[in-house]
């Protein structure tokens, strides 16, 4: 019992590392798939790999959902503009084991209402 919990540790910490490398590039001009490729060269580089990807046919690494996308959104070409609020979703599988984890991020300054929300 004690290794599922440290395996599913690992394959979380993962995940969550990967969203801090897109902490350090977040801002305005930045595309979604720019952080797309950012997740999946992270998640690559320590051994494991994207749940999503390929998961029925979904295309990327990562979810990326910009201001009113509620969840999924899929990254794309769409750049990232000042005032911009975006959640970026990181699932990452290492020795069978799944660490899902999503954080928000402003890009660049935003209104006080969208602060709120972070």
């Amino acid at each position: 019992m004690i290794e599922s919990f440290e395996k599913t540790k690992i394959a979380g910490s993962i995940a969550s590392g990967a969203l801090d490398e897109v902490n350090n590039i977040i801002k305005p001009g930045l595309s979604t798939l720019e952080i797309d490729k950012l997740c999946y060269e992270y998640i690559n580089d320590h051994n494991a790999y994207s749940a999503p990807l390929y998961y029925r046919g979904y295309p990327r690494t990562c979810c990326t959902s910009t201001n009113h996308v509620v969840c999924h959104g899929i990254p794309s070409e769409k750049i990232l503009k000042n005032g911009d609020i975006i959640n970026v979703d990181v699932t990452a599988i290492k020795d069978d084991w799944h660490g899902d984890t999503s954080r928000m991020f402003i890009v660049g300054e935003c209104s006080i209402k969208a602060k709120k929300i972070n």
